[in-house]
This record gives structure tokens, C-alpha cells and sequence, in this order.
């Protein structure tokens, strides 16, 4: 179990994941996912993988309580969704959560080192 002390942070997770290609933000609205921004095509939840996800949780500050999705497209493109969790969720949308409950998960191996 990690620490507080021992837990990658937040931005260097991000850092690492767009250095590996991850560096698009994945936005969910009503209609579907865009990446990028909202001219990108809309893809709906079959049409996205999570391939890894991460958890941050604020020793001290409840509003640290994030979570980061690594997410890759079936078009061979990549992105993240980053979004707080618990009372700070900036996600209280039953439309969200529908569809992030939706998106096939399928966990790569290589990016589990980027979290510890």
C-alpha cells in the first residue's frame, strides 16, 4: 500500500502520461466525449478504452481527491480525463457518470510504473 509520502504526484503522473502520447484532455458532455476540443469528433463510450487509471487522495485537504483516466480512442488517438472524486467531484451529472461507467476498460501493464 502507498503512502502519502511514497504516491507520485498529480503533475508528474500528467507529465509523464503526455510524454507517452496521453496529453490530450478528454472532455464528456451530453452528446459524447470529445478530446482536444469540441470540433473533435465525438466518440461515445465504445468508442474509447481506459487503458489505466489513477488515484490521489490529499492527506490533509479533501479537494486533493482526484482521479486521472488514461484513455485511448478507436481511432489510435490518446488522452486523460482528470476529475475530483467524493464531495469535490466537478462531475455530479448523471449524464457523466453514465458514461464513464460505459467506457470498456482494458489496463496496460506499461503504464502502471508511471503512478508510484
Amino acid at each position: 500500500m502507498s503512502t502519502s509520502a511514497s504516491m507520485t504526484p498529480l503533475s508528474q503522473v500528467m507529465n509523464k502520461l503526455a510524454a507517452k502520447g496521453y496529453g490530450e484532455e478528454i472532455t464528456i458532455k451530453k452528446e459524447g466525449a470529445y478530446l482536444g476540443n469540441l470540433k473533435s469528433p465525438v466518440y461515445q463510450p465504445q468508442d474509447l478504452t481506459i487503458v489505466r487509471n489513477y488515484r490521489f487522495e490529499g492527506e490533509s485537504d479533501p479537494a486533493d481527491m482526484s482521479v486521472l483516466y488514461a484513455i485511448e480512442t478507436n481511432d489510435g488517438k490518446k488522452g486523460f480525463l482528470l476529475n475530483a472524486y467524493g464531495t469535490y467531484s466537478d462531475q455530479d451529472a448523471a449524464d457523466y457518470d453514465a458514461f464513464i461507467l460505459d467506457v470498456p476498460i482494458d489496463e496496460k501493464a506499461e503504464l502502471e510504473e508511471l503512478g508510484n
